[in-house]
């Protein structure tokens, strides 16, 4: 017997947060009865259907990494028809992206239809740590360097980043390329920070995701996961 949410996020049909949302609002039936009990639990004969749709609980799970590029949209669709990240991983399987990236955001993002995988990488106390590179104009100053250093509050929240280092100076263009490693997940954060300290950051890319990076792949480009990868991202629960 296991948890309703988690069988259906195993199924590939969403992740595990979004299918507790599912169960809450009154989506989800069991043998033809609509759950929402978030502790309920179910065993393999049941059948579970989401809006009068039967789940597949053996569907084959299958893991991509994408390289995304600007102007791309971190969703599984989009109502002004703009170009998705699932637009451009070929899969005859319902994936979907783990997390997001700004539409103006490159680099990587994972597209998967393993619910339990995606819950593991969302999840805040799994401290899943995510490499950025930063463009911002200006020549950021040795003080706010420390202040970054020190944490920032944004939103009465501190934000303490893993690591920073500055890339590249460019006096002449008067722009900076810094390189900040976090583990929070909060909306637009490195964007925030930088312009906490009035800096614009003209061009945002992830290009490490966990021990995952973005080496071999060009913007657009997207792999499968090893075996041994997926193996390492379950861990860092």
């Amino acid at each position: 017997m296991e948890r309703l949410q988690k069988v259906i996020a195993n199924s590939g049909y969403t992740s595990r947060r979004k299918a507790e949302e599912l169960i809450s609002a009154g989506h989800v039936e069991v043998n033809g009865e609509v759950v929402t009990t978030l502790g309920f639990k179910v065993s393999g004969n049941d059948i579970i259907s989401i809006d009068g749709n039967t789940i597949n609980k053996d569907i084959k799970k299958e893991y991509f990494l994408l390289n995304k590029p600007r102007e791309v949209i971190c969703s599984v669709s989009d109502d002004k028809s703009r170009k998705t990240v699932v637009d451009l991983v070929k899969s005859e399987r319902r994936v979907y992206p783990v997390g997001r990236l700004d539409y103006d955001t490159t680099g990587l993002i994972i597209l998967t239809n393993d619910g339990e995988l995606a819950n593991i990488l969302m999840h805040p106390k799994n401290n899943i740590f995510k490499t950025y590179v930063a463009k911002i104009n200006g020549i950021l100053t040795e003080e706010d360097f420390k202040k970054i250093r020190k944490g920032i509050l944004i939103d009465d929240r501190k934000l303490t980043v893993d690591k920073i280092k500055v890339k590249k100076i460019d006096k002449i263009k008067n722009t900076s390329l810094v390189e900040v490693t976090i583990h929070e997940g909060r909306n637009r954060i490195v964007r925030r920070l930088f312009e906490k300290l009035r800096y614009d950051v003209m061009k945002l890319h992830r290009s490490k995701l966990a021990f995952l990076t973005d080496d071999g792949l060009k913007s657009g480009e997207y792999r499968e996961l090893s075996l041994k990868e997926v193996k390492t991202l379950y861990s860092l629960k």
